[in-house]
């Protein structure tokens, strides 16, 4: 093709897609269903990971569980099996209602609905890669999965210990490799799945005190951007990603964190609940990205075109350049109490 005209279709092409985003803007798209997929969760014992199930089976998804902390796991579990319950009663009673009534209305079709939970250190490869073998034989192949688990050490660089800097590059980041190296084959063969990476919006812009998070989630939104690019060179549109980028999160992983107080009630901690509704609602619709709140699409946006010296100007003002400061004296606090009460 001749390269100016290639250059008119490309150009109607970047045109038409801001079109379509406008439209999807503006017109909520309808959300696919789960019902009966295999949905994989990383980081599930608690936090955003358990929301996440509790979502996923609330759509009838087939629970798959990971999260280093068997007894947390076991917990929601425990919870998804109460959704499953309330499912099938429901499902019961409608069936025989229908047929009391003698309609022949079609009753939703019932998946063997089961949530496996498996203890897995993410940080370890050979683990990732025994458990996922584990989890194809005893339960089959994986179509959504959803790379949550996340730690966070807490310490100013020079202050923090290799081994947990170590540790927060392997959870954060490294284990996105691992899970998507063991899951993405099946995937590709079949054209179908979904793979959702949890970062931050630390991983689009960051803050002073936590260089290893930082860098972590910096790193494993370049990984799903990399992935996203290499399934659309290869065609493979019937794997859809999802890179999810929250704003601080009420969870209790970053208690203490503060920005100005006179900004603060602009811009509070948000509710894992509205969270995890806004991430499914950006997955089960296909989104590829979400950011929540939405500013922070513009405050990705002022950093790529501000100059630095301006960025830090913005931060002063926002309280946003030390924000990290308190939570890190209380971790420090936390751990001199532990050591004191062990007498270390």
């Amino acid at each position: 093709m001749n390269i100016a005209l290639e250059f008119f279709v490309v150009t109607f092409k970047v045109l038409w897609a801001f079109v379509v985003a406008a439209a999807k803007w503006l017109m909520r798209p309808k959300e696919k269903s789960v019902a009966g997929q295999v949905c994989l969760i990383t980081g599930a014992g608690s936090g955003l990971g358990r929301l996440f199930a509790l979502e996923f089976a609330r759509r009838r998804a087939r629970l798959v569980l990971w999260d280093i902390n068997t007894q947390s796991n076991e917990e929601t579990a425990g919870m998804v099996r109460h959704i499953y319950r309330e499912i099938s009663e429901e499902a019961a009673a409608a069936a025989a209602a229908a047929q009391q009534a003698g309609h022949g209305e079609e009753v939703l079709p019932h998946f063997n609905l089961q949530v496996h939970a498996y203890t897995c250190d993410v940080s370890k490869r050979e683990n990732v890669y025994t458990t996922a073998e584990r989890v194809r034989k005893e339960v089959g192949e994986v179509s959504v999965l959803v790379n949550n688990a996340g730690v966070v050490s807490g310490h100013h660089l020079l202050e923090c210990p290799d081994e947990l800097i170590e540790r927060t590059m392997m959870v954060n980041c490294h284990a996105h490799f691992w899970t998507t190296k063991a899951f993405l084959p099946k995937m590709l063969e079949l054209n179908h799945g979904h793979i959702v990476t949890v970062a931050s919006s630390l991983g689009l812009f960051s803050t002073a005190g936590v260089e290893d998070y930082c860098a972590s989630k910096f790193g494993v939104v370049g990984f799903h951007e990399s992935l996203s690019h290499e399934l659309k060179a290869a065609e493979k549109d019937g794997i859809k990603t999802t890179l999810v980028c929250p704003y601080l999160v009420d969870t209790g992983m970053f208690r203490g964190c503060r920005i100005r107080k006179e900004i603060e009630p602009f811009l509070p901690p948000l509710k894992p609940d509205y969270c995890v509704k806004q991430a499914m609602r950006a997955i089960l619709t296909d989104q590829p990205m979400i950011c929540t709140p939405r500013l922070m699409y513009m405050v990705t946006f002022m950093k790529s075109i501000l100059p630095f010296e301006a960025v830090v100007c913005m931060y002063r003002f926002l309280g946003a350049d030390k924000c990290m400061y308190p939570f890190i004296a209380q971790r420090k606090q936390a751990t001199n109490n532990n050591e004191a009460k062990n007498g270390i």
